[in-house]
């Protein structure tokens, strides 16, 4: 690992096959160290290798949320920019899994409504034009909520949403507290047509708050089989699905 952070400080990232190889261990090994390492704060996964953290440039501990399970959450996410297009306005949350639609949208011609201070981060010398949601800033999400925060979404029209959840099932939405639900429930209200992007181990969570039923939603995208989605496409939803 000490090697790994040396390469990283002197290089600026690591991939895993070369540093596997440089090291003489296996690439199993190299994903389980970058894995830990992530976990400390001490760099940022990225899908085949890692980078590095600049604290004054990100959130670390939120990014490095978001790398855990990056190969699905990537498959997901790019699987979701095909359905942006130059001109859009869109919403996008606070969850780790839309936090990485980032890298897949930096050059569009978009404009992007967050209450996420790791998109701003992340799009900030992008294309993308960006709008921050105003309000009270959770600084272990990395998030502004409150009502103030809803105030300002209820003032912005947008044509498409990329939004998480904490679980989905037939009974619909569940959240892990009420500020985010209600965030969301906002962003889908001020929305023309609303995806969830959530991998399969959301599917049939049932969690604390049931906030909205599945007829708010138009679409999921989700690397899940059709064993976990055939009931949301009985319920009107276009199920989009990643590639294994």
């Amino acid at each position: 690992m000490q090697k790994i952070l040396e390469h990283i400080e002197a290089d600026g990232e690591v991939d895993i096959k070369n540093i596997a190889a440089l090291l003489e261990v296996s690439e199993i090994t190299v994903r389980r160290d970058l894995n830990q390492l992530a976990a400390d704060g001490l760099l940022y996964r990225t899908h085949g290798g890692a980078v590095k953290v600049n604290p004054l440039q990100k959130p670390h501990a939120f990014v490095n949320k978001s790398a855990q399970n990056a190969e699905v959450k990537d498959a997901i996410c790019r699987l979701a920019s095909t359905q942006i297009n130059d001109g859009d306005i869109i919403f996008m949350d606070c969850g780790s899994t839309v936090f990485r639609l980032c890298r897949f949208i930096k050059n569009k011609k978009i404009k992007v409504i967050t209450n996420s201070l790791p998109v701003v981060y992340e799009l900030q010398d992008s294309m993308a034009s960006v709008n921050i949601i105003g309000g009270e800033l959770d600084k272990e999400r990395q998030a502004v909520h409150g009502a103030t925060a809803i105030e300002h979404i209820n003032k912005y029209r947008a044509n498409k949403a990329f939004l998480g959840v904490d679980g989905i099932s037939a009974a619909g939405l569940f959240a892990n507290s009420e500020n985010e639900a209600s965030i969301t429930k906002a962003f889908l209200a001020n929305c023309a047509y609303n995806y969830i992007l959530c991998d399969s181990s959301k599917i049939g969570r049932e969690t604390y708050l049931n906030f909205a039923p599945l007829t708010v939603l138009n679409a999921i995208i989700t690397n899940a089989d059709n064993s976990k989605t055939n009931a949301f496409a009985k319920h009107g939803l276009v199920v989009m699905q990643t590639q294994d």
